[in-house]
């Protein structure tokens, strides 16, 4: 099966969880074998994955322009022929992209520049194609001269819209709507069965490929805007969301959490929901037993962007009351965000700022570093879709605290569950595993027995039943 995944972060090119997601996703699919093209919306080098196919606008090198087709006259055969006129009338009144994005109903409303363009209307094409079936050579022929037309409009598509990009962040709606017309110039000259896109950023793009090829569109919610304002929502993603949704052939979420956000909040059908929990990558070594470094201080570990829907609040208050009843604490929050220096400052309003250390974005070697230091990794997020932390901490041979208020939670057992705003028994469930050794102990082993059956070879062979769920909802249409 080939797939056109449309996504806005993949490792090495950026970091994150949802980047670490699609990167674990795509290495299983290729495991399973299934062919990945994966769209980025900033240039990049296509050498940097061997498992999937890289494709960014400087994925594509154009030899000739469209100016240049028509002045070296690579059409002249038909130019020249009769009727050659109603034909040059015909590209002309080609819009390449026309959906506008104003959609209204279920599909929501987005307002401004980027209702423009992401569509190509076909009529003229598929009349001639009629008329070439029964047996009209001229059609034929003209269809060849629009099909080469059009794929060089869509080359220089491709090239003005990776000279737009440069680099991620700014205007993010617009980078969207940009991607959106990058994925239907793709769409339109690859092979591929289905589409899958992959949270909001991606939606408009993943309608926009559909509408062009035809192909079956998965959408994927990893998180929600809810989970991320709460209920001071941007109405704009919001409205994005709401129409990837309402668009898809099917829909994947990380949770029933998710899901339930889904329908409640956006009126999503639930019969085309699947749910699709996140795993955790096996194959990377694990640390032996004992390698932890040996410190006097207990480590508690906070992994995580620094944002209101991470609850880093709630693990500073909870802090203050461990160390209440276990003085050799220290605590470590890994991650940045927008309430880094609102943490800071709490904790040193609270006294307890000489037992933070608070070490910015970790990546790579230094992620598995402050694991194996860990002596506890607590996950207080207040609306956590999913949560794979606490999957890589039970990897890492850590005993894992975690949000009711998660995915996560519903799938592991072997892991003590505390509702976010509770730091009083968060404090007490803190202090019991650094105090008991034999809790710890049932906990790390438990935890990776339970870390067998959340793997990404099944999350990916779950994901090709929806895809094969998907196409076959093609003959339902």
């Amino acid at each position: 099966m080939r797939i056109l995944m449309l996504g806005w972060e993949f490792p090495p090119i950026i970091s994150g969880g949802l980047g670490t997601a699609c990167f674990g996703l795509t290495k299983a699919l290729d495991r399973l074998g299934e062919h990945v093209y994966f769209v980025l919306p900033k240039p990049v080098d296509a050498g940097t994955s061997s498992h999937v196919t890289l494709l960014s606008p400087t994925a594509f090198s154009e030899p000739k322009t469209l100016r240049q087709i028509v002045r070296t006259q690579d059409i002249k055969p038909i130019v020249h022929e009769p009727g050659a006129r109603a034909v040059s009338e015909t590209v002309e009144r080609m819009e390449i992209f026309t959906l506008p994005m104003a959609l209204s109903g279920s599909y929501g409303s987005i307002d401004g520049p980027e209702q423009t363009t992401v569509r190509l209307r076909l009529e003229e094409i598929a009349k001639l194609e009629e008329d070439a079936r029964k047996g009209d050579r001229q059609a034929a022929e003209k269809i060849e001269t629009l099909r080469t037309i059009q794929h060089a409009e869509d080359l220089q598509e491709i090239q003005e819209i990776g000279g737009e990009h440069g680099e991620y962040g700014g205007d993010l709606i617009g980078d969207a709507w940009r991607y959106a017309k990058l994925a239907a110039a793709l769409a339109r000259r690859i092979e591929f069965d289905v589409i899958h896109a992959h949270d909001w950023l991606t939606y408009p793009a993943g309608i926009a490929a559909r509408e062009v090829s035809g192909k079956p569109l998965v959408t994927h919610m990893h998180a929600t805007e809810y989970d991320r304002s709460g209920e001071n929502v941007n109405q704009r993603i919001a409205d994005i969301e709401r129409m990837g949704l309402h668009a898809a052939d099917r829909i994947i979420t990380v949770s029933k959490l998710t899901s339930d956000i889904c329908v409640s909040r956006y009126d999503a059908e639930p019969g085309k929901i699947e749910i699709v929990y996140n795993g955790v990558d096996q194959d990377q070594s694990q640390p032996e037993s004992g390698s932890k470094i040996e410190s006097k201080d207990k480590i508690v570990l906070f992994l995580g962007r620094i944002t209101m829907q991470k609850g880093p609040e709630y693990f500073i208050a909870a802090a203050k009351r461990v160390l209440e009843c276990v003085p050799d604490v220290k605590f470590i929050v890994a991650g940045s965000g927008d309430m880094a220096l609102r943490m800071i400052e709490m904790a040193a309003a609270l006294g307890i700022g000489h037992k933070f250390t608070f070490t910015g974005f970790l990546r790579g070697k230094d992620v598995e570093r402050v694991f194996k230091m860990a002596d506890c990794y607590v996950m207080p997020s207040v609306s956590e879709p999913f949560g794979i932390a606490p999957l890589e901490a039970i990897s890492h041979d850590v005993p894992v605290i975690i949000s009711k208020q998660s995915g996560v939670a519903e799938v592991l057992t072997h892991a003590l569950k505390v509702d976010f705003w509770d730091i009083d028994e968060m404090a007490n469930k803190i202090a019991a595993v650094l105090k008991y050794p034999a809790l710890s102990q049932t906990l790390r082993t438990h935890g990776d027995f339970e870390l067998r059956g959340l793997t990404w070879d099944g999350a990916a062979a779950r994901c090709v039943k929806v895809y094969a769920d998907a196409i076959a909802s093609q003959f339902d249409r």
